[in-house]
């Protein structure tokens, strides 16, 4: 039921009878497979994205934290960005292959914020070896969602 799912990542406002429609199948067996899903945390929630830049919103500053560690042993790296993930300002950690072990990504309401939380909260963790914090200029495509682009046409024309 991959389809099912790539129809509800790209569009989670989709209800049952329109993936039962778009999908073949009955309303009542999309509803079950949707909430044996849940149960099983295939799917961990829906989400909106929103273009805050677009709104009257206050200012947030996003930033995007390189961090090398030291794994622990029987733990690896999972005990290390299990402290950071827990921090309510971290949006996202992944494990990264190359020049750097974690890439986290924040937001705090200044640069002073973000610069405070990483030298009071993430650099004194034990096994982090060291941080660069990268701040997020502009959002050009996020989730793939394209951020206040004007559309284009098959020609490369304004629309």
């Amino acid at each position: 039921m991959n389809e099912l799912l790539k129809l509800l990542e790209n569009d989670a406002r989709l209800s049952p009878e329109s993936l039962a429609l778009m999908l073949d199948k009955e309303v009542g067996d999309i509803k079950t497979i949707i909430e044996d899903y849940e149960n099983a945390g295939v799917i961990l929630g829906y989400q909106t994205i929103i273009d805050w830049d677009k709104t009257d919103a206050e200012e947030t500053v996003s930033a995007i934290i390189e961090i090398k560690i030291t794994p622990q042993r029987e733990h690896g790296y999972d005990r290390v960005a299990q402290k950071i993930y827990n921090y309510p300002e971290v949006e996202s950690v992944y494990l990264m292959s190359g020049g750097y072990d974690l890439s986290v990504s924040i937001k705090g309401k200044t640069m002073r914020e973000v610069a405070l939380f990483v030298a009071e909260r993430l650099a004194p963790i034990d096994g982090v070896l060291s941080t660069a914090t990268h701040f997020v200029l502009r959002k050009y495509k996020d989730n793939g969602v394209v951020y206040g682009v004007t559309p284009v046409d098959e020609r490369g024309m304004m629309m």
